[in-house]
């Protein structure tokens, strides 16, 4: 079965700290973040994201992040691997389940998707594809 999720998420909590800020290179920081999904995808996420801000502007973010919630009537959670990209201004990031990360009635979830915006948003709207492996 495949279900295409979409909704907002809401950035409740972002809360930020350096690990290295080197004159003359990137600055590196650990950003722990609370979210509220709704939609689709209904429930409360959890993300820690490693950071490496190029300049002043521009960003990479990588992290991993629980979602607990409930998709499509099924209840449980998952995690997604992020790979987020702040370029002049502008968010992009790519959401990937991490295979075998589901439980509850989410056992078996795998998919993709993530979201695009401008920077600074508080409320921004995921797209995500997501199917149930066949565990027979």
């Amino acid at each position: 079965m495949i279900l295409h999720a979409t909704g907002t998420f809401e950035v409740t909590s972002w809360d930020e700290e350096p690990i290295e800020d080197p004159e003359g290179g990137p600055r590196l920081t650990c950003v722990r973040v609370r979210q509220t999904f709704r939609g689709d995808l209904e429930g409360e996420g959890r993300a820690d994201l490693l950071t490496c801000y190029r300049d002043d502007e521009n960003a990479v973010f990588v992290g991993l992040q629980r979602v607990v919630g409930r998709v499509g009537g099924w209840e449980g959670s998952f995690v997604v691997r992020i790979h987020e990209e702040l370029e002049d201004g502008f968010a992009s990031a790519e959401w990937v389940v991490v295979p075998g990360s589901g439980t509850g009635d989410l056992r078996g979830l795998s998919g993709r998707g993530g979201f695009s915006g401008l920077r600074g948003g508080k409320v921004i709207a995921y797209d995500l594809d997501l199917a149930f492996e066949d565990e027979s």
